[in-house]
């Protein structure tokens, strides 16, 4: 996902995008650890997104 896609977003809307990637990444890691996982690639990107939707609401919060 985009920065600027996440820009648009509310924070309430945000907060619950970045609760819905961490709870997809723990079922991610859950299937990488028993094998199951057939694309690990997702992995880093799904990482990559929540850190990129974090940081878009933490300079929300500084600029208030």
């Amino acid at each position: 996902m985009k920065a600027s896609e996440l820009k648009e977003l509310g924070d309430e809307e945000l907060r619950q995008k970045i609760d819905e990637m961490a709870k997809e990444l723990f079922n991610l890691k859950v299937q990488h650890s028993t094998g199951q996982l057939k694309n690990t690639a997702r992995l880093s990107l799904l990482r990559k997104d929540i850190a990129r939707s974090r940081t878009v609401l933490r300079s929300r919060e500084d600029k208030k």
